[in-house]
Formats: C-alpha cells, structure tokens, sequence
C-alpha cells in the first residue's frame, strides 16, 4: 500500500486541481458595511449544461484512510461548500493519459471549500467528523457526467 501524507489546503498547492473557497485575501464591504464579500472565487463550469445545487450528506471517515477509487467529470466543475465547520479530505491526481497520476491528499482547516476544476480526477467526499453536510455546485445535464477509476493496490492517507 502506497502512503501519502495530508498537505494544508492552499490556494497556490491546490491551483492545479481548482480553486479553494475561503474567506481571506481582498473583499469589498456590502451591506451597508456589515459584510464582507470576498468575490468570485471559483469559476464554474457548466459546458452546455446548467448549474445546480445539491446537498450533499457523507459519512464521516478517520485517518488513516484507505481509498483506491478516483473519480472525475469531464463535462463540468464540482464545487463542494461545507455546512459545518469539520475539515475533510481532498484527495486529487493529474490526468496521465486518460487515467490518474500519483493522487495527492488536502486536508482543509473546517473553513474552507473547494472547486474541482473540469476533468480533474478526485477522490469521493470524505468528511473527517459527522455531520457530512455539504452544498455541492455542479453541472445538471442530460449526458454523463462521471468517469471513475480504481487503482490496483489501495492508497493510505496518513494523519
């Protein structure tokens, strides 16, 4: 079994993969000054298709963790907001031909999110502590929109 150990998730470690959604760096205040908006963060990409919002509910997992499947959508981004404030799991590979290269594993600070980029292959949703409430930005269409992936020998993300 091949090991990996977590990286903090940056926005400069992660610029390969997507975009990470946080409330840092430059804003303008709205509201009447009450509010801060950190402003477009993340481009969404939807092809020719629209963009919907799901919720999305996932087991929480503990490191360890083992995985040999990826997964990806080719068609459009998926951007995945946390409801809560437990971080989780971001497991992402570059494209080596059509199948994933070595993944790399992210772990987020509980304040963040993220947008795969289209295409970038992913691990599933794995939040690290319950509930694994999370609003998911992705293409809705009528043609598939998942290609999946298992490696031969299992993966361990270690703490």
């Amino acid at each position: 079994m091949t090991q990996l150990r977590l990286e903090p998730l940056t926005a400069a470690a992660f610029a390969p993969f997507g975009d990470v959604l946080d409330a840092t760096g430059d804003f303008r205040l709205i509201n009447a000054g009450l509010c801060h908006r950190h402003h477009d963060l993340a481009r969404i990409d939807t092809g020719d298709a629209r963009a919907g919002i799901s919720i999305f509910s996932a087991e929480a997992r503990a490191l360890p963790y083992d995985f040999d499947l990826l997964e990806r959508h080719p068609e459009g981004s998926q951007a995945f907001v946390p409801m809560t404030q437990h971080p989780f799991l971001v497991i992402v590979a570059p494209d080596a031909g059509g199948t994933p290269a070595a993944p790399r594993a992210f772990i987020t600070n509980g304040a963040q999110g993220i947008n795969l980029h289209r295409g970038i292959w992913h691990g599933v949703l794995t939040p690290l502590g319950a509930p694994g409430l999370f609003a998911v930005i992705d293409r809705i269409g009528t043609t598939p929109n998942l290609e999946e992936y298992r490696f031969s020998a299992p993966w361990c993300v270690l703490a």
